[in-house]
């Protein structure tokens, strides 16, 4: 009984372990495949897998590849809608298809016409990718599709796509398999005739100068063992775009070019490069004036080496290098790696880590599990790349919000910002931009940006340089209106934290401000926040007395004592039991004072509470001094009162602020204005500290229909 010839797929796999997570998979698509009218052996499976077969995929890849290439079963040249990842219940190979899917769809979108518009796409989809697999299959993708497209508008159109985006993508992570063949096809595309003419100046075929370039080599390597030099060397043709590129650049002749061929060796020192540069040079004739020495004068970005050209067998001209494995790491994957003095760009650390992580995971290592663990950690790297809609990337801060886009774009277009759409959809001003996000400003005539955005609480702005940019903006406008808008500010904080009898006289020294208007010009200026100020009152706050007399803190001994976990310090004496008293519902941020009761420990006040200077004063010698240790672990019992004009899901949009910032409501009451149409809530709301509480009162407060937001005691 004969054994049935294997499908297109199975020899197009070969004998490559599979995971039995994926075989039915595999399986599904190779029959899907066959099954319908595609040319798998020399269409889109077929050059997808080849050129995968190259960098030795995992089985996951491979489904992904296959489940990539079934969705464009039918396609010419592979540029029908991104493969639906639900086909799949493997979850591995979803994450690799969606990624995929997201990837293409911006390479695809956003053809650059410019360098600066091309190194910020690759910087973005170098962000989107969090799987070194993904750029694999999108490399992989793009070749494939250059090779089965036939219309000649399409050629030249992929051609840009992979000249600006994938061949520097691969060249970048080091996949020199495909690199050389995405340069020399896009070459071929878009400059036909030069691409023929460097083709005829080539005299010998590729697998010539190959042949050529192994023997050289083999003589190369019996020369260093028999003097005793270990070694490790490799060659390579150069490709057809990478010799018409350098003589471009150089403005030489072909003929001219002395590294057609060319071999590199790696040895272990220093001292045995130039031993081997020796050897070389007595046994070939070196090419004059074709020797530099990179090892003494390293390039500006310490790239180092020893480059030489020699008249080899039968009078071809060969380059060699000669570096240290050092050395070479240092190239390959450190600052002065290939594609950074090759294509140039600003230094990232950030960026250089992720793709030396990347080069060593497609090359293979021991320990690719730390790797891998590495290079997911660096996925997560502070910076967000964005789209304009011209497709302009925008490089932002972790967090940046469509107000910092604003203004990252140009300060005008920050000051007239009215509103923002994130891929096609409204949005507010506080939203934050993920990779790959376009990003659309609303703009009015007139520049006028708003105090609010200076509010760090507000969330509006995280960006240092766009808040300066709006200070600088109110610090130009007049001193009245800066005064009048501070003066409210501070008022409306002071309102809402409850705080009376704010020394302001001392805040304005506080702060270097010669005057109370200063300070609230200040303020109105953006220079700093109204609830910098009440912060700053809270902290300056005498010591409560009453009418009769100053009532002076007990100070038993130096020193002081907390219990383990605890939220308060007591000064002087061991670890007694305290509370928080109910009357005043004091939280970290506040003064606070503490009185010694008979039965219940230390009972811990607000210093301005009437309950405690009442106590305080029948019993002084009971008052204790107290204060915050800084842990914010417990929550605090606060009463808040909103006054609003009734609607419906006014309830819904309290509660959803409350739960955006997982705080709890203890209590919560409501009832009817001095209007029919108004209401007023009281709510118990648990929170850590003062500058929670001050955040959460100013999202209440611009809630729609809410009139008034304090704190009540």
């Amino acid at each position: 009984m004969s054994t049935p010839a294997p499908n297109p797929i199975q020899r197009l796999i070969g004998d490559r372990p599979i995971a039995d997570r994926h075989r039915a998979l595999i399986d599904d698509c190779a029959r899907r495949l066959e099954s319908s009218d595609a040319e798998v052996d020399g269409g889109l499976p077929g050059r997808m897998l080849r050129a995968l077969g190259a960098l030795s995929p995992d089985s996951a890849t491979l489904a992904a590849a296959l489940v990539i290439c079934t969705a464009h079963a039918t396609d010419a040249d592979g540029s029908g809608e991104a493969p639906d990842a639900s086909r799949t219940d493997c979850d591995d190979v979803k994450a690799l298809v969606e990624q995929f899917g997201q990837v293409v769809r911006f390479d695809q979108r956003y053809v650059p016409d410019s360098e600066h518009r091309a190194e910020g796409l690759r910087r973005l989809i170098l962000a989107l990718i969090e799987d070194v697999r993904v750029a694999l299959l999108v490399i992989a993708w793009q070749l494939a599709r250059m090779q089965v497209a036939r219309d000649v508008d399409t050629r030249r159109a992929l051609a840009r796509e992979t000249r600006a985006i994938h061949a520097p993508l691969a060249n970048r992570l080091g996949v020199w398999q495909l690199k050389w063949q995405l340069e020399d096809l896009a070459f071929r595309f878009l400059e036909p005739e030069a691409h023929a003419r460097i083709e005829r100046l080539v005299a010998e075929q590729r697998a010539d100068r190959e042949r050529a370039i192994d023997d050289f080599m083999k003589r190369v390597d019996e020369t260093l063992s028999a003097a005793g030099i270990r070694h490790e060397i490799s060659g390579r043709a150069k490709h057809i775009y990478s010799i018409w590129k350098k003589m471009q650049r150089k403005g030489l002749d072909f003929h001219e070019l002395f590294d057609v061929r060319a071999v590199r060796v790696l040895v272990d020192g220093v001292a045995d490069c130039y031993a081997a540069l020796g050897l070389v040079h007595a046994n070939w004739q070196p090419v004059p004036g074709e020797f530099d020495d990179y090892i003494s004068n390293p390039k500006p970005n310490l790239y180092r080496s020893l480059h030489t050209a020699v008249r080899g067998p039968s009078g071809r001209v060969f380059e060699v290098q000669f570096r240290t494995f050092e050395m070479h790491e240092h190239a390959e994957l450190g600052v002065a790696a290939h594609w950074r003095y090759k294509e140039g760009g600003p230094a990232d650390s950030a960026l250089e880590a992720r793709i030396g992580l990347m080069r060593q995971l497609i090359e293979g290592s021991e320990d690719n599990e730390s790797l891998v663990e590495s290079f997911e950690s660096l996925t997560s790297e502070d910076r967000v790349y964005v789209l304009t809609p011209n497709g302009d990337v925008v490089d932002l801060s972790q967090g940046a919000t469509v107000l910092d886009f604003a203004y990252q774009v140009h300060t005008e277009v920050g000051h007239r910002c009215r509103g923002a759409k994130v891929n096609g959809r409204i949005v507010p001003l506080t939203h934050s931009l993920a990779n790959g996000d376009r990003v659309e400003i609303l703009t009015a005539g007139q520049p006028r940006p708003s105090r609010d955005w200076l509010n760090p609480q507000a969330g509006y702005l995280n960006s240092g340089r766009a808040r300066s940019k709006v200070r600088h903006w109110f610090r130009q406008q007049a001193f009245d209106d800066n005064l009048a808008a501070g003066r409210t500010a501070v008022e409306a904080e002071m309102k809402k934290l409850d705080i009376a009898d704010a020394p302001l006289d001392e805040v304005a020294a506080h702060y270097h401000f010669n005057r109370i208007d200063d300070l609230l010009a200040g303020v109105g200026a953006g220079d700093l926040t109204a609830s910098q100020v009440a912060q700053a009152v809270l902290r300056l706050r005498p010591e409560p007395d009453t009418a009769e007399q100053a009532l002076p803190v007990r100070r038993p001994e130096p020193g002081a004592t907390e219990a383990p976990g605890s939220e308060i310090r007591i000064e002087g004496v061991g670890n007694l039991v305290y509370q928080l008293a109910r009357c005043c519902q004091p939280v970290p941020g506040d003064p606070i004072a503490g009185f010694i009761t008979r039965t219940r420990g230390v009972s811990i006040h607000r210093e301005d509470c009437r309950q405690y200077l009442r106590l305080a004063d029948q019993h002084p010698e009971r008052r204790i001094r107290v204060d915050w240790t800084h842990r914010t672990r417990t929550r605090y019992p606060v009463r808040i009162r909103i006054e609003a004009w009734d609607r419906k899901e006014l309830i819904k949009d309290i509660g959803s602020i409350l739960a955006a910032r997982g705080l709890s409501v203890s209590a919560m009451s409501a009832s009817r204005g001095d209007v029919p149409e108004a209401v007023v809530i009281d709510l118990t709301v648990d929170v850590a500290d003062l500058d929670q509480l001050s955040g959460l009162l100013d999202r209440l407060q611009a809630i729609t229909n809410v009139t008034d937001v304090r704190r009540v005691k």
